[in-house]
């Protein structure tokens, strides 16, 4: 199975499981949204899935796979504090990351 094609069952699990989300895209990313809000992607710039994960020790754990980093959509140093790419090398952590994603709460806001 390719990346995308993990990406896509982990995308169908998660719609079938919840009614609130759906697939979508965002400025041309494939992406998954809970309640309007987005919560996950797969980026092919970045080379792999893309988080937003709140809870810090959630954040941490992502942050401490093997060639996770901040995702930074622009490629200009502008990262996103909450937002974590798994690189393909790790895909096996995409699927709980996602539940991990879908299940928490999108609506703070970044501090600082």
């Amino acid at each position: 199975m390719d990346d995308r094609e993990r990406y896509d069952d982990i995308c169908d699990a998660l719609t079938a499981w919840r009614p609130d989300v759906r697939r979508s895209s965002v400025f041309g990313m494939p992406c998954l949204k809970r309640s309007g809000r987005v919560v996950a992607g797969f980026t092919r710039t970045e080379g792999g899935m893309v988080f937003k994960l709140t809870d810090p020790e959630v954040h941490a754990r992502a942050l401490s796979v093997p060639g996770a980093h901040l995702f930074d959509p622009s490629g200009r140093g502008e990262q996103f504090r909450h937002w974590v790419v798994l690189p393909v090398s790790a895909a096996d952590e995409w699927e709980s990351l996602a539940y991990e994603a879908v299940n928490q709460d999108h609506s703070l806001r970044p501090a600082g």
